[in-house]
């Protein structure tokens, strides 16, 4: 299989704690291209006191690095998005269109906290539908809340959330309890699509191991939508879901 699409990757070099140069993003993007990606997108953080990153700074950083990258050799398709904290403060930049959806303007890459489902989340990823954006949910299997259950995240995967999931977590290396959990996930069919997650050039060795995984678990056909088919539709607006 290739023609992937990956929609979670930290390239663009030192704006959080993905690659720290320049020549380590084209790296990291060459790599995925290798092994079957040709379209992969930045989603730096944006996260309030950690990684305060605004929009046009982003943006500014993503044009430089694809302009410069545009010489090299093997790349994918490059394109612009955002890993989104839900915090108050997000929800403030996304009243005020702050926010980095990606390329289409009709999908948008949310992280929850680790240890808790924010109050009220239905309530304010129905308001991001109503105004014409779809929340994207990173990496469900790694939040602690839902190791034993899918049950906290359902009523947002009925209303249209789509989960994500990071294939890195199949071949452990978040640890087991992550790892139980992407196979509790895809067994019961809680996730869209899958990303890469790659912070670093080395990560793609696991990314390729996770994709045999992935494969072997959820069959052919269900791993080309969920590593192709489907973020593409993320990406281009037509998730029919």
């Amino acid at each position: 299989m290739d023609g992937f699409v990956d929609l979670h990757c930290h390239y663009i070099p030192a704006v959080d704690d993905g690659v720290r140069t320049f020549d380590e993003g084209v790296a990291l993007c060459q790599a995925l291209k290798r092994i079957g990606y040709a379209t992969v997108a930045a989603t730096p953080h944006i996260r309030t006191e950690m990684f305060d990153n605004a929009k046009a700074d982003l943006v500014q950083h993503f044009e430089r690095f694809a302009e410069q990258a545009a010489g090299a050799a093997g790349m994918p398709e490059l394109v612009l998005g955002a890993e989104h904290y839900c915090d108050d403060r997000f929800w403030e930049r996304f009243e005020r269109g702050e926010v980095l959806p990606y390329g289409g303007g009709k999908a948008l890459l949310i992280e929850l906290p680790a240890e808790s489902v924010p109050l009220r989340l239905g309530d304010r990823c129905f308001r991001m539908q109503v105004r014409g954006t779809r929340p994207v949910l990173a990496h469900p299997e790694r939040y602690t809340t839902l190791f034993a259950s899918s049950a906290p995240i359902e009523r947002l995967v009925e209303m249209g959330v789509l989960p994500l999931l990071d294939l890195m977590s199949l071949v452990g290396k978040y640890g087991r309890k992550p790892r139980h959990t992407a196979e509790r996930m895809l067994e019961e069919g809680v996730y869209y699509a899958a990303c890469s997650d790659c912070h670093r050039p080395d990560d793609v060795e696991h990314v390729a191991q996770a994709i045999d995984r992935l494969t072997q678990l959820a069959g052919r056909e269900a791993a080309a939508d969920l590593l192709s088919n489907h973020p593409r539709a993320i990406l281009q607006g037509t998730v029919e879901r």
